[in-house]
């Protein structure tokens, strides 16, 4: 079975490349703005499953890899801040404190309409930031601007982190790894 990716983030991509098959990313059809009253999880869980779901009339014998990521602070979801004045707001509110992120996996056979979810959590806490240091990050890391409150662990924003407890490395970046290796097993797809 062909394997699709809905997604367009190259760090999702070298997430899945490791695995060693091949596959193809494909931009999901997808509205991700949360529901009134959902929770950071069950946000996380249903676009994830909706990414995944958006490509099966396209890809009828296939198996979709939907991904998302919702990041929680204070009871409130931290969005992607469109700005750099809005990252730099974030990256403040978030400085010194620990955020959870949700990073939900949601694997479809479209050809038998299985569909199998699971979610990662990760707690980071970020170092004391300062104003300055926080511009310096977004303005030699412009990505991050695209990442959940700007807190892109990739690169330079390893610096930001002070801690992080996951039991997959990888949820963090955006795909549960381990969890989706057991996903394609399942499935019949072995990777070794």
């Amino acid at each position: 079975m062909q394997i699709i990716l809905a997604s367009t983030s190259r760090y999702r991509q070298e997430i899945i490349a490791r695995l060693g098959l091949p596959f193809t990313a494909v931009p999901p059809v997808c509205d991700e703005t949360p529901l009134p009253g959902e929770s950071a999880l069950d946000t996380a869980v249903r676009l994830a499953r909706t990414k995944a779901q958006s490509l099966a009339a396209d890809y009828p014998n296939a198996l979709i890899i939907g991904s998302d990521q919702v990041a929680l602070l204070d009871g409130q979801q931290i969005g992607k801040p469109g700005s750099f004045e809005n990252g730099v707001a974030m990256l403040q509110w978030m400085s010194g404190r620990t955020v959870v992120f949700h990073s939900a996996l949601a694997l479809y056979n479209t050809a038998s309409g299985r569909l199998q979810e699971t979610v990662g959590i990760t707690r980071v806490t970020l170092r004391q930031l300062t104003e300055q240091q926080i511009r310096n990050y977004l303005t030699r890391e412009p990505d991050a601007l695209h990442c959940a409150g700007s807190a892109k662990s990739e690169g330079l924003g390893g610096t930001l982190l002070e801690k992080v407890e996951s039991d997959d490395p990888n949820a963090l970046i955006g795909v549960p790894l381990f969890r989706l290796i057991s996903m394609l097993n399942a499935e019949g797809v072995e990777i070794l």
